[in-house]
């Protein structure tokens, strides 16, 4: 099927309004995407007529929302060509996730001087969970650096494994520059465990995990299109079986007794307590109406915006881009000499245009590159080329009032 961009933007409300009575340019996406009309219908209706709590109760509504939350398991695993839907296990978000991973995995088994390989690309969440165990335990991060461009070459990641190292963890795609790490050629060349953060990766492109190579990998549903305080992380069911639980409470345990207990088993094992129930039905909505379009056809959309961007932003001969790889994301973060990231953002909200500013939650990265913080405008499959030519004439004027 053929890209609507214009029918796309008609599906998303907040898209309509304007800020500072200019017409919205919101180019935020990297922090978190707008919500289609689809998925506020689905949690009003949830909320409406359909809710109650899962899983425990026998009556009409329980079973009702425990079939309506249950399902989204089979749609993430659809989305993510998962091996398996058991495989999938609900968070609230990446950082959820990972903090799963370390705690629950790599904890009992990492000793001092043990390394994790990480890049300095890495978003905190993908970075501070490994952290606590430098601190609790005397594990060693060893950083592998971008090039120059911003690309990370999977041989550069490879060629930083040492006799010490237990695992990888590493982004599927940068917030920051956009760079796209290849996940299957790291895989290709090391038997080591994969920890993959795939927060912008699933967002922009298709993902294949029945091909890819990761151990775990884990996506946000705010950045999704979905809704906040939604999200999933697929473990493969061998490493699934070798974690210990991640918090303990109702629903991830069997039977409960004064001196024993056994636990479900996955993935209810590693999610206790009451669940976002609307939350992942929300996400679930995001994930079929992302589907419908195409993620082949949403990558597409956002490669052509990719290019016309870069050449736009290329012009700026003031303007420099951090990260600027070939196969990159439709992400660009900017500075400006003369101009604060932060003096920047200001300017173009005052015409109407959403960038964000500052460390964008990846300080290794803002260190490695030179500089405190960066402008960064985030596209997503409803952004248009006129809205890259709104940012242009915002920089420029930028420019103009602090040259």
């Amino acid at each position: 099927m053929s890209f609507d961009v214009q029918a796309v933007r008609a599906d998303f409300p907040i898209l309509s309004r304007q800020v500072n009575g200019k017409p919205l340019v919101y180019l935020d996406n990297g922090a978190s995407a707008q919500k289609p009309r689809v998925v506020i219908d689905a949690i009003s209706r949830a909320y409406e007529g359909e809710y109650a709590n899962v899983h425990r109760g026998l009556h009409y509504l329980s079973n009702l929302a425990t079939d309506n939350y249950e399902r989204v398991r089979a749609t993430i695993a659809r989305f993510l060509n998962a091996p398996r839907e058991d495989e999938v296990i609900f968070t609230s978000g990446s950082t959820e996730a990972l903090n799963m991973v370390s705690y629950g995995w790599a904890a009992p088994r990492l000793q001092a001087g043990d390394e994790i390989l990480l890049s300095v690309m890495e978003h905190h969440a993908n970075i501070v969970p490994w952290h606590f165990l430098r601190e609790r335990q005397g594990v060693v991060l060893n950083w592998v650096e971008p090039d120059p461009d911003g690309s990370l070459p999977a041989d550069k990641v490879l060629a930083a494994i040492t006799p010490r190292t237990k695992m990888i963890a590493i982004t599927h795609m940068s917030n920051v520059t956009g760079t796209v790490v290849d996940i299957a050629a790291i895989r290709a060349g090391t038997d080591l465990p994969l920890v993959v953060d795939g927060s912008q990766a699933a967002v922009h492109m298709r993902v294949d995990l029945s091909t890819l190579g990761a151990d775990f990998y884990c996506i946000t549903g705010h950045k999704l299109y979905g809704p906040s305080g939604s999200g999933a992380i697929w473990i493969r069911a061998d490493r699934q079986a070798e974690m210990r639980p991640f918090m303990g409470g109702g629903d991830m345990i069997r039977t409960v007794g004064r001196d024993v207990i056994t636990y479900a088993a996955p993935p209810l094992r590693f999610e206790a307590g009451t669940p976002g129930i609307v939350n992942q039905i929300g996400l679930g909505a995001a994930l079929d109406y992302m589907m419908e379009l195409g993620m082949d056809n949403i990558a597409a959309h956002e490669r052509s915006l990719r290019d016309y961007a870069r050449d736009r932003l290329r012009s700026l001969n003031w303007l420099q881009i951090h990260g600027d790889a070939a196969d990159k994301g439709a992400i660009f973060s900017m500075t400006m000499e003369g101009a604060h990231a932060h003096d920047i953002s200001t300017i173009l909200d005052k015409k109407g245009i959403a960038v964000r500013a500052g460390s964008h939650c990846a300080m290794p990265l803002m260190e490695f590159m030179g500089v405190s913080a960066s402008a960064r405008a985030s596209f997503g499959m409803y952004n248009t080329q006129a809205e890259v030519d709104a940012l242009v004439e915002g920089l420029t004027f930028c420019r103009e009032l602090f040259a």
